[in-house]
């Protein structure tokens, strides 16, 4: 595959292959490694999360960059790498990237949706049982060398209530899960989603907290989820019910919840996101919640499976390659969505333009003007973007690509050989 980049400030040589620099951060599962490599790619690994300043030494000259949770995309960072053709979030969350930022350089990002469900929900269905048996409690005594034989403060799960806070792919799964261990499910969305099984639609928040046995927190990182759980919805919980939260750590007062569990109004806890997290292993951990009974902290694990990293990898990594070697944008998070099969006997070229009336009639108009024939041809929008992939019978000049690269609407060209 061979593949020329071009904006109208800047332009790269023909990228073959093995010319393809990818770096992978954070401990990305090695299978997303092992399957670029094998595409003929440069991969660089490393294990930890990097500073801003750090990812900008690092990133230059790097067309793909692979990142977990913890390693920020700013804005800065973007406009210091002019060669970044596609970021690969491989996890769920995307808001530590500055989504904005990339579109407008035409910067794809993909991250892996689905990948690590399973994972989570069992987390959560783990700790729910483990709370409501004090079995984190109980194993601290013993490992302090305490016998505390006592069903005091101990309970079945079973025709108790769960109240789940986002119903997306994680909530709606734990719903079911759930619901099949004998819970009785509640949840509270912003949006209308389809209540699975018996669960039930609470029309505010305020009525899921008044009647939640255990209130389980599942919502995406957007700012407006900022603080959504404070001092305010922690006293709306009914007394002695759990929480948890494996969703953002943005999302709780810390020091609020840690105050409800220490006056006895919430009986338990499990937390495995926090507002500040380390960047590395082995750091040092802060939080209001270290030194409680009965509160499960765990180190962002949520999807932390052998599992789902390998198909979080895979998957992720796959995107990636489709990217580059096809354009395929196909569960992008901010690209308009394409897929097109490739023909060996054609060549490809892919325009990220500005979404206004006329752009796709002028890159025609431009290619007729020079004798190109188009073969195949696919355009889609999404907000302020438009992506048109155009396959032609012979290869494009440099002078059309130039002229391409040169309208006002245009935000990153590639020729595909």
């Amino acid at each position: 595959m061979t593949t020329m980049t071009m904006t109208a400030d800047h332009a790269t040589d023909r990228l073959e292959d093995h010319d393809v620099k990818v770096l992978l951060l954070e401990n990305i599962h090695t299978v997303g490694a092992e399957f670029l490599r094998g595409k003929g790619y440069q991969v660089e690994t490393r294990d930890g999360a990097l500073s801003e300043d750090e990812l900008i030494e690092a990133i230059q000259g790097v067309h793909l960059l692979g990142i977990r949770s913890t390693t920020y995309v700013t804005e800065r960072v973007l406009a210091a790498a002019p060669d970044l053709l596609a970021i690969g979030a491989f996890c769920i969350g995307t808001n530590q990237i500055d989504l904005q930022a990339a579109s407008k350089r035409g910067v794809t990002v993909f991250n892996a949706p689905y990948s690590n469900t399973r994972s989570v929900v069992e987390l959560a269905i783990a700790e729910i049982i483990s709370l409501a048996r004090r079995l984190h409690e109980k194993s601290t005594d013993m490992h302090a060398g305490i016998w505390n034989k006592s069903a005091a403060g101990s309970h079945e799960i079973r025709g108790r209530t769960l109240g789940i806070v986002g119903y997306g792919n994680i909530g709606s799964q734990l719903s079911v899960i759930a619901e099949a261990l004998g819970l009785r499910v509640i949840f509270y969305d912003l949006d209308d989603k389809l209540a699975l099984g018996n669960a039930r639609k609470c029309a505010t928040l305020e009525e899921l907290l008044a009647e939640a046995d255990v209130v389980s927190l599942h919502v995406d990182g957007r700012p407006g989820n900022a603080g959504i759980f404070g001092d305010e919805q922690l006293s709306l919980m009914k007394p002695r019910s759990l929480f948890l939260n494996l969703s953002r750590g943005i999302t709780t007062d810390t020091a609020a919840l840690r105050r409800h569990i220490e006056s006895g109004h919430i009986a338990g806890a499990a937390v495995d996101v926090f507002p500040i997290e380390p960047k590395r292993q082995g750091d040092e951990f802060e939080s209001d919640l270290r030194g409680l009974k009965n509160v499960i902290l765990t180190p962002h694990v949520g999807g932390s499976t052998e599992e789902a990293q390998q198909d979080i990898g895979r998957f992720v990594a796959s995107k990636l390659r489709a990217y580059i070697a096809f354009g395929n944008t196909s569960l992008s998070v901010n690209l308009p969505e394409i897929t097109m099969s490739a023909d060996p006997q054609r060549h490809r070229v892919t325009h990220v333009h500005a979404n206004a009336p006329g752009v796709l009639a002028t890159i025609n108009g431009i290619l007729g003007d020079h004798g190109v024939n188009i073969e195949a041809q696919s355009l889609a929008t999404k907000g302020e973007l438009g992506y048109v992939i155009t396959d032609v019978s012979a290869e494009v000049g440099v002078d059309v690509l130039s002229e391409l690269a040169g309208l006002p609407e245009s935000v990153r060209l590639r020729q595909i050989s």
